[in-house]
């Protein structure tokens, strides 16, 4: 039994599906990430258009996105003050909020072989209107560093999922369907292995004004179409080995549109069934092609609540238990928001650098440089001459925003943390 007094942090995600924000309240004075609180808000119409079109270019892209980021922050901050208050705490109480932002374009290693990726965000806003300290910009540093972008979440898997002696997987099933490996012999990988409800989310809309499908039943009503099928598993980028990350700069409306060309006056619920045909597949493809002695796929994100799509990955992994991760403590739609401050390598270190906090110190946003574990990208010698670099550094890419407006120099000296750490994440503030 945990008798330590409870050290409080909140995690905000919106993800590549644009269906709204989920925050979740976590405990994290014992040796597991407790979660005490879930809240969940939809996006408005009016932003969900806005982040949308800023996928595409389009005039006036520095302006859209920055209010597009302001209206974020107010729809995070305002899920943040329903979290405390259902839980009754106070902002003073909770050491930091991980917000990790919504990406809008995400290229790693492309055009200049490091790429980019683009999360919108206004940190410096949340913290003024939460008085919370907010940690940002998680994925560059690892981008820098000549990863994918995705830092935190295999982490937070294997902390919460894993189990010494058993070869697990855990799916996410959001916008894009991500697969972390959490092998018997402790090494965890993870990558993006295509579209999960971002295309079938669209097409749904399209054809019945609706968001999303819930249970997949218009999808299980329709028939696969071989030819489509066919079509779009021809996709190179499904033949990529890991590590691989992907988004609607690939999978997006136009890419379907143009594969609709196999499926010329196709029934719309036949091109769903299709479309979630494809999800399934390429899914057990990655798990059968990488980790064929799993025997525990656990699914999390909106699609663990998509029954005809489970239904599929069961049937096309007849070893494996299918089976949501409400089943092994924590339900799909809190795992991805619970990894920004649960995982060791935000929570852990985020708390040394900032609590215990005197309750007179302003909130401030921080941006948090990362980079992954080297199983994550095979061991390559420019990571490992990154993270020689990374652990030589008196500065980092950090900046601080008080909530107040003075100047955080000062402060921001006197926080620090140690650079040689074991984890996916270094954070240097000097």
């Amino acid at each position: 039994m945990n008798t330590r007094p409870a050290r409080w942090f909140i995690g905000l995600m919106s993800g590549t599906s644009l269906d709204g924000i989920d925050g979740v309240l976590v405990d994290l004075s014992g040796s597991n990430c407790h979660v005490a609180g879930h809240a969940a808000a939809p996006f408005t119409p009016e932003l969900r258009a806005s982040l949308l079109a800023l996928h595409v270019s389009g005039p006036d892209e520095l302006h859209r996105a920055r209010l597009a980021a302001n209206a974020l922050a107010q729809g995070y901050a305002a899920v943040v003050r329903r979290l405390l208050a259902e839980s009754a705490l106070t902002a003073s109480q909770v050491c930091a909020i991980g917000a990790h932002g919504q990406t809008v374009r995400h290229r790693p290693q492309e055009f200049d072989g490091t790429g980019y990726t683009i999360q919108l965000n206004n940190p410096a806003l949340l913290a003024g209107l939460t008085g919370i300290t907010v940690v940002a910009d998680l994925r560059g540093r690892d981008v820098a560093a000549g990863g994918q972008g995705a830092p935190l979440v295999p982490a937070f898997h294997r902390k919460i999922f894993g189990q010494p002696g058993r070869d697990r997987a855990v799916l996410n099933l959001g916008g894009i369907a991500n697969l972390t490996l959490l092998r018997r012999d402790g090494s965890t990988s993870g990558w993006d292995c295509g579209p999960a409800n971002t295309l079938m989310d669209q097409w749904y809309q399209k054809h019945t004004g609706q968001p999303y499908e819930d249970d997949g039943r218009w999808a299980a009503s329709g028939h696969p179409l071989p030819g489509l099928l066919q079509a779009l598993l021809g996709e190179p980028y499904f033949a990529l080995p890991p590590p691989k990350s992907t988004g609607r700069d690939l999978f997006n409306p136009a890419w379907l549109q143009k594969q609709l060309a196999h499926a010329a006056g196709a029934a719309p619920a036949d091109v769903q069934a299709t479309l979630a045909e494809l999800t399934a597949q390429v899914c057990a493809q990655d798990l059968r092609r990488t980790a064929p002695t799993t025997r525990e796929l656990i699914v999390c994100g909106g699609g663990a609540r998509n029954g005809h799509l489970m239904r599929r990955l069961q049937a096309l992994l007849p070893g494996c238990a299918v089976a949501s991760s409400a089943h092994h403590g924590l339900p799909p739609q809190q795992v991805e928001a619970a990894a920004l401050p649960g995982s060791r390598s935000s929570a852990s270190m985020a708390s040394r650098a900032i609590c215990p906090r005197p309750p007179e110190r302003a909130a401030r946003a921080f941006w948090v440089p990362s980079i992954r574990r080297r199983a994550r990208h095979g061991g390559s010698a420019a990571l490992q001459a990154h993270r020689a670099d990374h652990r030589a550094m008196a500065h980092d890419s950090i900046s601080l925003s008080s909530a107040t407006g003075a100047s955080s120099g000062a402060s921001c000296a006197k926080m620090k943390v140690a650079a040689r750490v074991s984890s996916p994440m270094l954070t240097n503030v000097a």
